[in-house]
């Protein structure tokens, strides 16, 4: 991934360095196993261990393998450099996947982390933001058209909610990619022992692949994938939101801006929602690789190298890319300027035609049946919708809407003033929110 789109600490865990450095730490792992199991002689990992950790050359392996085209005999190579005749006894009855399956696995593992950890972040900033509007009433949208009241809060926890089923299919992936495979060639321990997989795999936290072919199934590189796409989308479904929230008509809320920031080149007014934007771009990034992902998992016998290919830039792009758009967004939710005022303006804009569904139900409990009331209400609303349309206005006139239903003698035969006046509460039509709020935070209540 490009460094526009990473954060440090993320893209370290993808580079050479790490990466030969986890491949050694599988070969010692395994000579360990090895070693305690009597096929290779007491004391040889501590010997390579000292002669190499720290000092492998990334490089020098990138220059070997320019000449044997194979990157873990290069690294092997390298490390004969390093450690002289101690060395001969790494990769036993070894394959390459052995290494790289299993190297791959503690990458991913890793990077799943520290992913996590920054979801949880981005869930405790919804949590704050739906706390601090709980009770801030915004008008709710279907078909992006004025439906009925809720509150931003609601919104707030509504996105938490998602992150966190985010989170957990994070968890779930974590423990799918946590296996490796110490099994040779084609995966039947053809010139090793499943002991000395179990004890070199547990030494690294990994377990072994269940029914291993020359790799680590692929389903569980996909499942990582996958997860990783669903966060992304999670975090564009809040983008779009703040997308729409910052719309000029709209206006209820705008990303922060500052000083010293400019929104156009041509046009010093503007304020773009440019973080929202990046980041509903970057969600199409990591859906693009969980299809990749889902394309690799179908192999050859026992294997083939079609996979190789992608997931050298997929794991570490997807990780890198989640990474950096769960940070993204928890200051793009942090830094969110909400304008209440506006909320509240935009609610009252349709003067209160957002209660035809509490005077519909009203007219049925008198025991009128449904779509006869619908009528009824829907002539109503029509006419007050109509009148405003007629002089260039959105919506209805302040009162209008109650007014055309008590002065319609076929609503007024059945609802008196108080019955009618009391369809208009909107404390009434809120007053599940809090309970909403609760289930959604949980913990963080």
């Amino acid at each position: 991934m490009i460094a526009r789109y990473s954060r440090p600490e993320l893209a370290a865990l993808w580079d050479d360095a790490t990466r030969f450095a986890l491949w050694l730490e599988v070969e010692l792992a395994a000579c360990e196993a090895m070693e305690a199991e009597g096929s290779v002689p007491a004391g040889t990992a501590a010997k390579v261990r000292a002669a190499a950790t720290g000092k492998l050359d990334a490089q020098r392996i990138l220059t070997i393998e320019a000449t044997t085209r194979h990157d873990v005999i290069a690294f092997l190579t390298h490390v004969e450099e390093l450690a002289g005749e101690p060395a001969r006894w790494l990769h036993l009855g070894m394959t390459s996947s052995d290494v790289l399956d299993t190297a791959m696995a503690l990458q991913a593992t890793r990077a799943l982390d520290r992913i996590v950890g920054t979801v949880d972040e981005l869930r405790a900033a919804l949590a704050r933001r739906a706390r601090e509007h709980a009770t801030t009433p915004m008008i709710g949208r279907s078909h992006g058209i004025h439906a009925e009241p809720v509150t931003a809060g609601l919104t707030f926890a509504r996105w938490h909610a998602e992150v966190t089923r985010a989170r957990a299919r994070l968890v779930t992936a974590r423990h799918a990619i946590a296996v490796g495979k110490i099994a040779g060639a084609v995966g039947v321990y053809g010139n090793l022992d499943p002991a000395i997989e179990a004890a070199a795999l547990g030494t690294l936290g990994l377990r072994a692949e269940t029914v291993a072919t020359q790799v680590v199934a692929r389903d569980r590189h996909a499942d990582v994938l996958t997860a990783l796409a669903m966060l992304g989308t999670a975090i564009e479904q809040i983008a779009l939101g703040v997308r729409h929230w910052q719309r000029t008509e709209v206006g209820e809320a705008e990303e922060g801006f500052g000083k010293g920031q400019k929104g156009s080149s041509a046009m010093p007014h503007k304020k773009n929602p440019i973080l929202s934007e990046n980041l509903t771009g970057l969600a199409r990034l990591l859906r693009g690789y969980a299809g990749a992902g889902l394309e690799d998992v179908a192999l050859w016998h026992e294997r083939d190298i079609s996979h190789s290919s992608v997931e050298r830039v997929a794991l570490p792009d997807a990780t890198i890319l989640a990474d950096f758009m769960t940070a993204r967004a928890t200051g793009l939710v942090a830094g969110l300027v909400v304008h209440p005022a506006r909320m509240k303006s935009n609610l009252d804009r349709t003067g209160g035609l957002y209660f035809s569904e509490a005077v519909l139900l009203a007219l049925v409990r008198t025991g009128l049946p449904r779509q006869e009331a619908y009528v009824m209400v829907q002539r109503a609303a029509l006419a007050a919708i109509g009148e405003s349309a007629a002089v260039g206005e959105t919506g209805a006139k302040p009162g209008r809407f109650r007014a055309l239903l008590g002065a319609d003698p076929d609503v007024a035969g059945r609802l008196d003033p108080r019955a009618l006046d009391g369809c208009f509460d909107l404390q009434h039509h809120l007053r599940h929110a809090a309970a909403i709020m609760d289930r959604a935070l949980g913990a963080d209540a």
